[in-house]
């Protein structure tokens, strides 16, 4: 710790060093994929601050599209009012498209596809942007340098915008270990970070496996999935940073109780025991709990008292009773379920807009943020409490995004274990079209529904910035976990390699 100290302060001059508004944004940019950049939120923001006017500070370099690419994603990345004009002295006067000259700068190609992620609803030029550079990244000829081939396979599989900020620093690290232009100080500062913080997560999952193994649900409720560090794996996407490991091993906790309600509701209990079941958590009374099965009793008295301990932690140290409102969090999540119960019981098909006004809630990201937004050490306030259990855009939208792409990697594996027909089906029953196509529009949703979240990330909230990032981060999870498929669900391929680079296996300084 005291070395990380000491290299910070080292690391702190090269902002003054940086003379030129873009070396100041690269090292901006190599901070923020490197995984530090937290370390200089106030150096970023003062730089960010000083070059601020894109065209005043870039008259040099407005006809430079990796400059400008690179200075707009990180000006709306950091909240700042930027148009999507800033890219129109790249496109033809005659035809309005995009120069065909510029798909050969392929470092200003793959800075302006990063920049394009940020688009809002209605920004044409940025959504031709995106189109126009996967296309040509794409379909790269010719004799390209090795390390550009590889940011662009790396950049194409999913935007940085869009990645987890750790998995993007464990590739980075190792991809900055081989650029000619590397700096040792930042390089030898973010190994030495990445490996602490994981020797951080190893502690907090050894307590959490220590726990999870005495309460012993998962040998009790062998029918479940039993899902620990996969569990852990997803949480450590929404708060990564070192100082809200309490937070992530509580919610954890949550998590691995959403997975077994969400077995008991598509694949376990009969309809009599989860109306019984969402009844008694309504209520939140143990003494209710006499007539449901002792399965039940069991996962239920097991919630109850984790959710509990966790509401006595805030009561004695802010004060605040929350147990009304993650009551009311996780009965939200029994109703929806217990919606898709019975549409399977009478085999009813509801339409896309149906079942995705019920999906977002039974998919269980709102009880994350719930429970993150008390648990994170933000300060509660009575009109960010009241803005959030109305669930605003803020919640609802990486909810759609989870939904979306849960859908899109599992839903032929949990229709054969007996689920309710997902987004995909829904729309092929309403539409009738195939498959494929149903697919392409899903993905067309996501993708728009990501552009809402640019805007409400930025827009005016009671929230605090800590926990808009958590909100990001549920959507940037999500992808990250349904990437190649069901990465939750059947965790023996791509999520246990992620498991070893991130949690386990630390990164060497020396070349491998």
């Amino acid at each position: 710790m005291r070395k990380i100290e000491k290299l910070r302060d080292d690391v702190k001059p090269r902002f003054n060093e940086a003379m030129e508004p873009l070396s100041l944004l690269e090292l901006i940019d190599t901070l923020q994929r490197l995984g530090v950049g937290c370390y200089f939120e106030n150096e970023i923001k003062r730089a960010l601050d000083t070059i601020l006017p894109i065209k005043k500070n870039f008259v040099l370099l407005e006809e430079d599209l990796y400059a400008t690419a690179l200075h707009f994603r990180l000006l709306r990345q950091y909240g700042y009012e930027v148009s999507q004009d800033t890219f129109k002295s790249f496109k033809d006067e005659k035809d309005g498209a995009f120069k065909a000259c510029i798909s050969e700068d392929i470092k200003g190609m793959l800075s302006l596809y990063e920049a394009s992620y940020y688009a809002v609803e209605g920004e044409d030029i940025l959504d031709e942007a995106q189109e126009f550079t996967n296309r040509h990244l794409k379909d790269l000829k010719g004799n390209i340098a090795p390390h550009l081939i590889k940011q662009v396979s790396h950049a194409l599989e999913l935007p940085l915008h869009w990645t987890l900020p750790r998995i993007e620093a464990r590739w980075f690290i190792d991809f900055y270990k081989m650029k000619e232009d590397m700096d040792p100080l930042l390089l030898e500062f973010a190994v030495l970070d990445f490996n602490m913080l994981q020797a951080t997560y190893q502690q907090e999952l050894k307590v959490l496996s220590r726990w999870w193994k005495s309460l012993g649900l998962a040998k009790t409720l062998r029918f479940t999935r039993d899902r620990l560090v996969e569990s852990f794996l997803w949480i450590t996407g929404l708060f990564f940073e070192p100082q809200f490991g309490y937070c992530r091993k509580q919610i954890t906790k949550v998590t691995l109780f959403l997975t077994m309600i969400d077995d008991i509701y598509d694949v376990y209990g009969s309809l009599d025991e989860l109306k019984l079941f969402t009844d008694i958590v309504e209520r939140w009374d143990i003494n209710t709990m006499k007539d449901l099965p002792d399965y039940m009793k069991i996962l239920f008295l097991a919630l109850y008292n984790t959710t509990n301990v966790m509401a006595y932690d805030i009561l004695k140290e802010k004060g605040w009773d929350i147990i009304p409102y993650l009551k009311k969090v996780l009965a939200d999540l029994c109703k929806a379920h217990l919606v898709e119960a019975k549409w399977y019981n009478i085999g009813y098909r509801p339409s896309l807009e149906e079942y995705m006004n019920n999906a977002w809630i039974s998919v269980g990201g709102n009880v994350v943020q719930v429970h993150a937004y008390f648990l994170m050490g933000i300060k509660i306030t009575n009109e960010a409490l009241e803005c959030l259990m109305g669930y605003p855009n803020l919640v609802r939208w990486p909810n759609f995004v989870l939904r979306y792409a849960d859908d899109l990697a599992t839903s032929k594996d949990e229709l054969e274990r007996g689920d309710v027909p997902k987004s995909i089906q829904c729309y092929m029953h309403e539409s009738g079209n195939s498959e494929e196509i149903a697919r392409e529009h899903i993905k067309h949703l996501l993708r728009d529904t990501l552009k809402k979240m640019n805007k409400d990330r930025v827009s005016s909230s009671p929230f605090p910035q800590p926990f808009i990032s958590v909100a990001v981060n549920v959507a940037r999870t999500a992808q990250f976990m349904y990437q190649y498929g069901d990465g939750f669900g059947v965790p023996d391929r791509e999520t246990k390699e992620r498991v070893l680079s991130l949690l386990i296996e630390p990164i060497s300084l020396l070349e491998d």
